[in-house]
């Protein structure tokens, strides 16, 4: 299916939530159809128990009620590999060829354990929302560990994000810009006195506060000096200010002037409309459509400022806001691999005892966690879905509704390709190719069988009533009307397969 078909697809969705528009407008109670909607748009997909606990509630009663549920850790200790405290080194310019062997594979293996990990948290996490604003976060201070190196610094920005995800901006962006893993992602370690280094202070304005055009290159190279000094200390993995490194001499930037360091320059970007803006952009088209409405980002925008930059404000107002629920926004975003895989996972309550080889999939399909392709991230929407990618999500999706079927070809070869997936992690592992595909290969079976799915039982869980399943099953699964529903007294295992493989599945 070609890139054309898939915009059709996601046209369709939006006409078919138009058509349907009459049920989203504002009542006493969220009923099940908007609390569902709530619920896939701050989760992993919404499970039957989940719904009906928020139908009963208010827009903001729900929303309130999703907002003191999220917490500061995650739930599940992490890998004991993460709690490591031997000195971070590189191998010398004199290890051997097997040192250095040494050194990536056990790397990637870390790496692997954590990616697992995380996956294991969002699926078991009492509140999904941290977790979709972790991977948020993830994806607007991005790091990679494919220039990072070492997991273990990889986990602690993961902490770092999820400690902040809901809290204060403004300490979030402060805590971002001292983590260890930023610093070496954007070369903030190599900057010094006389050789100062704009990645960073680039990235800063232009992706993690103004966004594009609002700032000069002379202001990159104001602030650049300002972060002077900032770096990690690899017998610890800490973030350290080395003094004598820095320029402490008179900066400019936007329009404002003093001896400033790393710290007074962040505040000097927070305290420009143009961040509250941006962030409240990122948002938007993260919860509410790919389009945001100049004039309510601009009045929540304002709310955030007022705030003090508390995320919960912003969240709060786009939540419970018409626009959130309006039948033109319904259909209009698709899953991240990410969300597709967990999701499908919660939805049909399956939870396997081990998170790599869904990590690996969700990889092979283009978002490997730990690892996006650029500064600026995964860029989401429609660029999610190629001909390789959709037809890799719906032989998953049918790999996991049939308990005896084998892992299709699509769903293999983006399990296997190499491009920093996890499967590329496990080739730094095993030299030999056919080890590498054996071990990916087993890996995802694993993972398959681990999670073995009861058509019959699942379905007669969703309704009392038998006449009433195939449009229980529906409506939990699917955002919209199916395009190809099939008939409703088709057997469980049939009726299953045919709603996770219809198009509207794909879209929240």
């Amino acid at each position: 299916m070609n890139r054309n078909t898939i915009l059709a697809v996601l046209a369709l969705g939006a006409t078919l939530a138009v058509a349907a528009g009459a049920r989203a407008a504002p009542q006493d109670v969220l009923g099940p159809d908007d609390a569902r909607h709530l619920l896939a748009r701050t989760g992993f997909g919404p499970t039957a128990a989940e719904v009906s606990a928020l139908a009963p509630l208010t827009r903001a009663a729900a929303v309130e009620q999703l907002l003191a549920g999220t917490h500061k850790t995650a739930r599940l200790p992490p890998p004991t590999s993460m709690l490591a405290l031997d000195p971070l080194r590189f191998p010398g310019p004199n290890a051997t060829l097997e040192e250095r062997r040494a050194f990536n594979q056990r790397n990637n293996r870390e790496g692997l354990e954590l990616r697992a990990w995380w996956i294991q948290e969002m699926l078991t996490t009492p509140s999904p929302l941290t977790e979709r604003m972790t991977l948020f976060w993830h994806n607007h201070f991005v790091s990679s560990q494919q220039k990072v190196r070492f997991a273990r610094l990889m986990h602690g920005q993961n902490v770092v994000l999820r400690e902040h995800a809901l809290g204060s901006f403004a300490a979030l962006l402060h805590a971002a810009a001292k983590d260890p893993a930023m610093l070496v992602y954007l070369d903030v370690a190599q900057n010094r006195r006389g050789e100062p280094n704009e990645n960073f202070a680039r990235e800063a304005m232009e992706l993690f506060t103004l966004g594009e055009g609002r700032y000069a290159q002379q202001d990159v190279k104001e602030a650049a000096r300002a972060f002077t000094g900032w770096s990690v200390d690899r017998e610890t993995g800490r973030f350290v200010f080395r003094r004598g490194m820095h320029d402490a001499g008179e900066k400019s930037v936007l329009g404002r002037s003093g001896r400033f360091d790393g710290d007074a320059v962040l505040d000097v970007l927070l305290a420009q409309e143009a961040t509250a803006d941006h962030i409240v952009s990122k948002l938007w088209k993260e919860f509410v459509s790919p389009d945001p409405d100049a004039a309510q980002v601009r009045r929540i925008a304002a709310e955030f400022r007022r705030s003090d930059y508390a995320i919960k404000v912003a969240l709060r107002e786009l939540l419970t806001a018409d626009a959130f629920y309006a039948g033109e926004n319904r259909g209009v975003l698709v899953k991240s691999p990410v969300e597709l895989v967990v999701g499908a996972l919660r939805q049909l309550d399956l939870a396997p005892s081990d998170g790599l080889p869904f990590a690996i999939v969700a990889s092979g399909m283009g978002q490997n966690l730990f690892s996006p392709p650029n500064v600026k991230g995964w860029p989401g929407g429609e660029s999610w879905i190629n001909a390789n990618t959709l037809l890799a999500r719906k032989q998953y999706l049918e790999r996991l509704s049939r308990a005896d079927a084998g892992m299709g070809p699509a769903m293999r070869r983006t399990a296997e390709m190499d491009d920093g997936s996890g499967a590329q992690a496990i080739a730094a592992v095993f030299d030999d190719d056919r080890e590498r595909r054996t071990r990916t290969g087993r890996t995802i079976e694993r993972g398959m069988r681990d999670a073995a799915f009861d058509a019959n039982a699942w379905v007669a869980a969703q309704s009392a009533s038998e006449g009433d399943r195939a449009r229980a099953v529906r409506s939990l699964l699917l955002p919209l009307p199916p395009q190809s529903p099939g008939p409703d007294e088709a057997p469980p295992a049939i009726l299953v397969r045919t709603t996770l493989l219809d198009p509207a599945f794909q879209l929240k």
